[in-house]
């Protein structure tokens, strides 16, 4: 492993900067604003749904641009406080406090880091596509049921989890607030119903707020709102490294876990779309490390946990951004946001601000991928999809990825133990086309054709196909669409040498793939059935159970 493996940083960075201009910088500039236009309600928004302030999102948003955004292992990544996250941490906040949410926010970052360090960044991206589709989904339902109260102006009791306080509110007359209802409306409407014409310069919820926010106050509505916004990065409420947080990290391991899981699969998600937006290969290990770092540093400042944002990258790509720079002018224009519009800010209604949420949480799953999956009824996956959606809701998002992780390796399970077994009559006029010079061939030689892998879920039906086509004295297992074998498939093998010995036969083994015969080496099998009885094809093996039953006829 050389140098640039282990620090691909300075690699990634002189491409990325070669024959960097001025007008490259001005697209950079431009798409940076228009990113911070798109981010702020977001910061703001995702700050209040991880249990913790609109300012935490803003400095969220600050470190993870320059720092994130610095460090990334591509030029389009955009980093900041996010639905899927907030739907997490709201829990902890909810169990353990915002100090709780800082240290899962330090310790997902640690691991999030040995995960790039020790390149491990395909591991987070075996999840499969159902299961991701189903937590999203289900975060999506996390972050419209959490923002119901602030949407309808009212406050009420907490409950076990999502569905329960889903529940409730279908449950009971609910006493609400048309002027809550109006502000997040004119939020969503905002998000939703103006022309693209207009929201590809402005973003539609950066005017829903704005609109919002002027009517509340023209009119005197009697709303909550944001409130003040401290000028500064260095919150109050922030880590604090010392006895009391580590006696905290053993029972928040398993949130920080479902936070880096999370943050990694995100991020890499994120690299994946602009990749094949832009052609530009990203570095997932450096990004994965950049994430790692970030999320380490932001708890210091009070910040939440942050991970790579389509949406936001997605802008950032199709405003013409070219490298990071766009992070990091996106990371410096919330900054001016936190010391020059702090007084503004802190009239936005939390009703607007719940429009904002709720908008986002409906776009935010995988309509294209959800209807997919029906159009082309893959059972087994919108079954998947539906039962990991309602686990996240009702459970944990952890809880939630191993259920379907489970669903979904059940699911290949059964669609892989379908095997095969085939047996074909020795076909005289075929083997002299090939060019064998064989004037008849024995009638007690049998081929048998096997396709699929020979595995612990296929044992069975193998053991019952072999018992039937195993009544000649040479039987030969053609082996060549055999790509995987298990200790069970070397078990079934055995039991038909065994009977074919038993009634003075013999097995022989053909087109056997390498990685199958390196499992047949490594058990005695090989040394029992012998080299000589192990061709290259099946026509091969005839040729010689047909001279040795010949010699012995």
């Amino acid at each position: 492993m050389n140098i640039s493996q282990i620090f691909p940083l300075p690699g990634i960075l002189r491409r990325e900067f070669a024959g960097y201009s001025l007008a490259a910088f001005q697209k950079d500039l431009l798409a940076g604003i228009t990113v911070g236009a798109v981010a702020l309600p977001l910061a703001l928004a995702f700050g209040i749904a991880s249990g913790a302030t609109p300012a935490a999102g803003l400095v969220t948003a600050i470190i993870s641009g320059l720092v994130i955004g610095g460090l990334s292992g591509a030029p389009y990544q955009i980093s900041g406080p996010t639905g899927a996250m907030s739907a997490v941490l709201i829990v902890v906040a909810g169990r353990h406090g915002i100090q709780g949410v800082l240290v899962v926010g330090f310790l997902a970052g640690f691991m999030i880091l040995l995960i790039g360090i020790f390149r491990l960044g395909k591991v987070v991206s075996l999840i499969p596509r159902p299961v991701i589709t189903g937590f999203t989904s289900g975060i999506a339902v996390i972050i419209s049921v959490g923002q119901i109260d602030n949407l309808l102006g009212i406050k009420t009791p907490a409950a076990e989890n999502t569905l329960a306080k889903l529940l409730g509110y279908l449950q009971g007359n609910l006493p609400v607030a048309w002027q809550s209802i109006l502000c997040g409306l004119i939020v969503t409407i905002a998000i939703f119903l103006l022309p693209k014409a207009i929201t590809r310069r402005v973003p539609g919820s950066l005017i829903g707020l704005v609109t919002a926010t002027l009517i509340a106050q023209y009119f005197g509505f009697s709303l909550p709102v944001i409130g003040d916004i401290p000028q500064t990065i260095l919150l109050d409420d922030r880590l604090k490294i010392g006895a009391s947080m580590l006696t905290s990290i053993p029972g928040l391991l398993v949130p920080a876990l479902s936070v880096a899981a999370l943050g990694g699969i995100e991020s890499l998600l994120c690299g994946a779309v602009c990749a094949n937006a832009t052609g530009k290969k990203m570095d997932s290990n450096q990004e994965l490390i950049a994430q790692g770092l970030g999320n380490m540093l932001i708890p210091l400042f009070g910040g939440v946990p942050a991970t790579a944002a389509i949406a936001r990258s997605s802008v950032g790509v199709s405003s013409g951004g070219q490298t990071r720079v766009v992070s990091i002018v996106q990371g410096l224009l919330m900054l001016a946001c936190v010391f020059l519009l702090g007084p503004i800010i802190a009239h936005v209604p939390l009703a607007a601000l719940a429009g904002v949420l709720i908008a986002t949480a409906v776009k935010m799953n995988e309509w294209e991928e959800i209807r997919w999956m029906i159009q082309h009824g893959f059972r087994s996956a919108i079954f998947t999809f539906a039962i990991t959606m309602l686990a996240t809701a009702w459970l944990d998002l952890t809880q939630a990825i191993i259920i379907g992780m489970a669903l979904s390796t059940l699911g290949f399970v059964f669609r892989s133990s379908t095997v095969t077994v085939e047996r074909k009559e020795v076909d005289l006029g075929t083997l002299q086309k090939l060019g064998h010079a064989i004037r008849s061939v024995h009638p007690d030689i049998s081929v048998i054709y096997v396709t699929g892998p020979m595995f612990f879920a296929a044992a069975e039906s193998l053991r019952e196909s072999f018992a039937e086509h195993s009544d000649n004295r040479m039987v030969i297992l053609s082996m060549r669409g055999v790509a995987l074998i298990d200790l069970s498939g070397l078990e079934v093998i055995e039991e038909l040498w065994k009977r074919q010995r038993k009634q003075g036969g013999e097995l022989m083994l053909a087109a056997v793939q390498p990685a199958v015969r390196a499992v047949l080496d490594r058990s005695r099998l090989t040394a029992e059935i012998g080299e000589q009885n192990f061709f290259w094809s099946a026509d091969r093996a005839i040729l010689a159970a047909n001279e040795l039953l010949m010699a012995t006829a």
